[in-house]
């Protein structure tokens, strides 16, 4: 099945989407030092992991739907104890009270006004959510970042996406622009992956991997263009 086929290539890799330890450094300066944490769609626990690190004294969870995402995060937060716990599960379901939820480049699986419409109840008083999401970096898009998000409708500018948070009720408190090292912390891992699976690789999985290169092309040709907006929002 083609899903399996998918999900072969995206197993044992660091991470499953773009990002940095500074980009999860740089929403803890904003937030401070949040004691219950979600890290909702959490994959294989990258920024589980280094939300752990730099909390130490928090309690973390992580939720993710996908069973084999849990059993790699479980192995690589062990260290942590029990202050870190790890949970297969639907992010549309978390129990708070939290002072942060954190959702990194997964967001669009709900959308944005649907996630913090159902994430506001979990947040304990002064919470906030962290999540990033794609955007244009100007009006009209640069053709690089139009051609890599062309099956992606909703994409909008920073602005867009700032009148969709206010429209569900909260209010950003910063932003940060994802651009570069953290695509590629992703994207190399992903095509190494892609040429190790090569070798045997059958009809299905060989059209997987061949997305996943085309994929790749598309950001190599604008990595200046592409890009995530990580916000940091709370209840108005």
């Amino acid at each position: 099945m083609r899903d399996d086929a998918f999900f072969e290539l995206h197993r044992d890799m660091p991470r499953q989407g773009p990002g940095d330890a500074e980009d999860v450094l740089w929403a803890l300066s904003v937030l401070g030092q949040p004691a219950r944490v979600i890290d909702a769609a959490c994959g294989p626990g990258a920024d589980t992991e280094v939300l752990a690190e730099a909390l130490p004294l928090a309690r973390i969870e992580g939720v993710d739907l996908t069973a084999h995402f849990i059993a790699e995060a479980r192995d690589r937060l062990a260290c942590f104890g029990p202050r870190v716990t790890l949970r297969e599960g639907d992010m549309r379901d978390l129990a708070g009270p939290a002072d942060l939820i954190w959702c990194a480049g997964a967001l669009y699986f709900l959308g944005v006004e649907t996630a913090l419409d159902l994430w506001r109840p979990v947040l304990a008083p002064g919470g906030a959510v962290v999540f990033s999401e794609p955007v244009f970096t100007c009006d009209p898009p640069p053709p690089g970042a139009a051609a890599f998000w062309a099956d992606y409708p909703g994409v909008g500018t920073a602005a867009d996406l700032a009148a969709r948070v206010q429209a569900a009720g909260f209010r950003t408190r910063a932003t940060r622009l994802i651009t570069g090292r953290a695509w590629m912390n992703y994207y190399l891992p992903m095509m190494a992956r892609v040429a190790r699976l090569r070798i045997g690789a059958g009809p299905e999985l060989a059209a997987v991997l061949d997305e996943a290169e085309a994929e790749f092309a598309r950001w190599r040709a604008a990595p200046d263009e592409v890009a995530y907006l990580l916000s940091v929002v709370e209840p108005a």
